[in-house]
């Protein structure tokens, strides 16, 4: 069985009376319930929260950093089901510059594929310890304009799951795709999210 929509879970302002919209993806492990508590944290304002859950808890079943074939049906199955839900929220009256894209860990290196398999200007993408996808990264799958979008990454210094250096990757070729990527590093943080990156996010994303 793959990601189902069925499983999703919502919150904050009703879809039609929502100013925004912000897609959050939980992390390995994690659930739609975890992830959506993170918006009390998040200046989200009359957003419209949409937190699909992974089957099993995970969008992936390996390392981020393997051979996109290894992680196969199960990645394309979440970036399928990011596109069909982003599709709907569009088809309901919103703008892209109202959809935002949030994640955590393996959510957050599922924000980033998603996002940069689909560039355009979006509100704000949003990746608290992530990367793109794949043991090369492989730029003829990543398509669009991101027009200025304004882009957050948070890592570790050291984080043990996601070294620093892909996250400096990805933040090249969304540039060169015109997202304006901001990446703040973090000296001996764990793998978490931290103060100073929910403020940075509040303060210059979701303002």
């Amino acid at each position: 069985m793959l990601h189902e929509k069925a499983n999703t879970m919502t919150a904050g302002t009703p879809l039609d009376q929502a100013e925004r919209v912000i897609f959050m993806l939980h992390g390995r492990g994690g659930t739609a319930r975890d992830i959506l508590s993170l918006a009390q944290h998040l200046d989200s304002g009359s957003a419209h929260l949409i937190a699909p859950q992974a089957t099993n808890n995970s969008w992936y079943p390996h390392s981020f950093l393997v051979d996109v074939s290894e992680n196969e049906p199960w990645l394309s199955s979440a970036l399928d089901l990011l596109k069909t839900m982003t599709e709907e929220v569009l088809s309901r009256g919103k703008r892209l510059d109202q959809v935002y894209v949030l994640g955590f860990s393996q959510g957050a290196s599922l924000t980033l594929e998603y996002s940069t398999r689909h560039a355009g200007k979006y509100g704000g993408i949003i990746a608290f310890t992530g990367g793109l996808i794949g043991r090369e990264l492989n730029p003829t799958v990543y398509s669009g304009d991101f027009q200025g979008a304004p882009v957050f990454m948070g890592n570790s210094d050291r984080d043990p799951h996601v070294p620093l250096s892909r996250s400096e990757q990805s933040r090249e070729i969304m540039e060169k795709m015109g997202a304006r990527v901001t990446l703040k590093v973090y000296k001996n943080m764990g793998h978490t999210i931290n103060e100073d990156e929910l403020d940075y996010v509040n303060t210059h994303i979701l303002h």
